[in-house]
């Protein structure tokens, strides 16, 4: 490459510059600083990435891409940042076929993609390059064609091998819905959707202004009906603008919602989880369907009315002794949105109805063998009758109240409007020019109204949908600390503070379980050193694995004082707590993905994996006894598992879990409940190897 070639990449050691400058010019607010422990950091360019990217408190996104579809990938994943051999590329933006870069003489260049995509793969197809031109060499290629034929060889050979160091530039999960509509170009989109709605209308009013003042004058002329024709035609490049602006508009923002909303359902608590149950879960996962069906269509509706309205209004209005016409529009008007309120009131019963109705329905069908057991038979469907009959009442209602809102409020409207103009057409002396306005201003409040009707209704369901929501979206506004990030940069294995020995540290915690008066710890005092292997034993609901989900970071203490090595969760932040102190959850509580068995045992480590990971792996479940099982699955540790792969029995899945926390590499290590479902002999191998791997081991088992 030749030296202005070199100038196009970041050196290492101005990495957190580049990342900031690049999220920066994409419109990614930046609410942290860089840190200077980036700078001076000897980790990979993955983990200097992220540690750089939680300093900015912005995040990175790692992209595992096919050998073929890089091309493909660097277009559209828009901004990246590229670690390559020669340094790290900024790529801010795109211009055509070719990628925009920011230089690190803060200059902005085009490059093709090609140069960057060679650059990411030279490691990877370097060995298959050398054979591959002999083979064109053999076969005698023209050199003009060479390279192409170079490309579309390796292309063909490495299709399937993965190429790394492609990283995506992420908002904040818990970044500003404002900031984040405006940076994905919403706000301008619904603009312009609006402007060309406008212009459409126009366009229509005037298309029939002109016809219907040719048919009313008698006039013959055929320019007349030229001009409506073209003007007819001029509504369509406008119409199909609009749509595909209503189309481009719909998806950003839905896809915005759907994203925080998935956020949202990371980051709930625990306890938040256990407290709504499997039924309301769903259901409020059925509510969110409908907002960006609903939300989206009914308000670009509503909004297109009042805009209708508006232009009805002001023909009614300014045409001779429209007056009372306009007055009239008015007190429809509210009258329909009266009947919008009525109608909305009566949904929200219904939703209510529905989804308690739903909620008591799955949460019978998950516990249906315990209700076997314990419930009698005649007890089976009491109380479903009359939970049917308030359903099907307010089903009715709800139906009445629509029926009036979509059917009767428009056609209402056309009544009074045709009756209010009557006068006009009865008076001898009327101009048919008013008359054409007057009636061309009741037929588009018309249109209006039923428009207006259709957009109540459904952005009415979609608010009653948003409120079963809320309290889901309200873990994005917890903000997690993030740490100054100075302590996060090298493996857990390097102590934070070499001088001490003691790694956690609880002085006077107090925790008390949301909804109850007592608290279930009240001044608790806990020192955890270095290498301790500590048995901790108590009845069920004793506050065990509260106390587990306390050190690891998933509750927050109200009182008191939680350290790791001297440091506090704030400081460190909450992701660098969760790495260095690990945890294998009672079985209820953990899972096992529909993915591979390595991806389920790596997923708290890294992935994609690598080669000396994937190594440890394997050694780690030998020492628990699951070379067996692996033999067993014919595709080995790439074998699905899961709910719609391979099934692991329940010792199977307890090693799973604690191989998972024992992979993490962390300071402390935490198996709750972790033996109970092993025999003897597999408890004793188990035990054994958690003793060998684990720095500092906290077990949690009852009496």
């Amino acid at each position: 490459m030749s030296t202005r070639d070199v100038e196009l990449f970041w050196p290492p050691d101005r990495l957190d510059e580049a990342l900031e400058l690049a999220a920066r010019r994409a419109g990614i607010d930046c609410s942290g600083a860089p840190s200077n422990a980036v700078r001076s950091s000897r980790a990979t360019p993955a983990a200097r990435l992220e540690a750089a990217a939680r300093a900015l408190r912005i995040e990175v996104e790692p992209l595992d891409v096919a050998y073929g579809a890089l091309e493909a990938r660097l277009r559209s994943e828009l901004p990246l940042i590229a670690a390559t051999n020669t340094g790290f590329a900024a790529i801010v933006g795109r211009r055509g076929e070719r990628l925009v870069l920011l230089t690190p003489e803060l200059r902005t260049q085009r490059v093709d993609v090609e140069r960057v995509a060679d650059e990411l793969r030279r490691e990877i197809d370097a060995p298959a390059r050398t054979e591959v031109d002999r083979v064109l060499e053999h076969a005698d290629v023209p050199q003009s064609r060479r390279d192409a034929a170079r490309r579309a060889v390796l292309d063909e050979r490495l299709r399937a091998t993965r190429v790394r160091g492609l990283f995506a530039l992420r908002p904040p999960q818990n970044a500003s819905v404002r900031a984040e509509l405006l940076r994905s170009g919403v706000p301008w989109r619904f603009a312009a959707l609006l402007a060309a709605h406008a212009v459409q209308y126009g366009l229509w009013i005037a298309s029939w202004w002109v016809v219907g003042r040719a048919a009313l004058e008698g006039l013959s002329d055929p320019g007349w009906f030229h001009a409506w024709a073209l003007l007819l035609a001029s509504l369509i490049p406008f119409r199909l603008l609009a749509t595909w602006l209503q189309g481009t508009f719909a998806v950003t923002a839905g896809g915005i919602l759907k994203q925080r909303l998935l956020a949202a359902l990371v980051r709930l608590e625990p306890e938040r989880i256990r407290g709504l149950g499997l039924g309301d879960f769903v259901g409020r996962v059925i509510e969110s369907e409908a907002i960006e069906s609903l939300a989206l269509s009914g308000g670009i509706a509503g909004v297109t009315a009042v805009l209708e309205l508006a232009a009805a209004f002001s023909i009614l209005a300014f045409v001779p002794g429209g007056a009372p016409l306009a007055f009239a529009l008015l007190v429809w008007s509210g009258l329909q949105l009266a009947l919008g309120a009525w109608f909305i009131a009566r949904r929200r019963a219904w939703t209510h109805e529905r989804l308690g109705l739903s909620h008591e329905l799955i949460e019978k069908m998950v516990g249906h063998r315990t209700r076997l057991v314990q419930e009698p038979r005649a007890a089976w469907h009491a109380g479903e009758d009359a939970r049917l009959e308030r359903y099907l009442r307010s089903s009715q209602r709800m139906d009445d109240a629509l029926t009036w809102l979509l059917a009767l409020a428009p056609r209402g409207w056309l009544l009074l409007g045709v009756l209010g103009s009557a006068p006009s057409f009865l008076a001898a002396n009327a101009s048919t020019t008013v008359l054409a306005a007057e009636l061309g201003g009741v037929l588009l409040a018309y249109v209006a109204t039923n428009r207006l009707a259709h957009g109540l209704a459904q952005f009415g369901g979609a608010a009653i949908a948003w409120r079963q929501v809320v309290p889901l979206l309200e873990a994005l506004s917890r903000e997690e600390s993030a740490g100054v990030g100075a302590f996060d940069l090298e493996p857990a294995a390097a102590p934070l503070d070499a001088t001490s020995e003691r790694v956690l540290q609880v002085k006077d915690l107090g925790y008390r379980h949301p909804g109850r008066s007592e608290k279930l710890f009240e001044k608790l005092t806990l020192d955890v050193h270095a290498g301790d292997r500590i048995l901790l034993e108590g009845a069920s609901g004793a506050g065990k694995s509260t106390l587990a989900s306390l050190l690891c970071g998933l509750r927050s203490p109200d009182d008191g004082m939680l350290l790791l090595r001297g440091v506090d969760r704030g400081t460190l932040g909450a992701q660098a707590w969760r790495r260095r102190v690990s945890a294998a959850p009672q079985f209820h509580e953990n899972h096992v993905f529909s993915d591979t068995f390595a991806f389920n045992l790596l997923l708290g480590r890294r992935w994609p994996a690598r080669e000396e990971d994937w190594k440890e792996a394997e050694e780690l479940c030998a020492e628990l006894g699951l070379t067996d099982l692996l033999a067993r699955m014919p595709g080995g540790m790439n074998e699905i598992v899961g709910d719609s792969g391979w099934q692991l029995s329940h010792g199977e899945q307890s090693r799973l879990f604690m191989a998972r926390a024992l992979l993490q590499e962390s300071d402390v290590v935490v198996l709750d409940e972790s033996f109970a479902a092993l025999d003897p002999a597999t408890l004793e191998i188990a035990m054994r190897c958690a003793l060998r791997r684990a720095k500092t081991l906290i077990v949690i088992a009852h009496p």
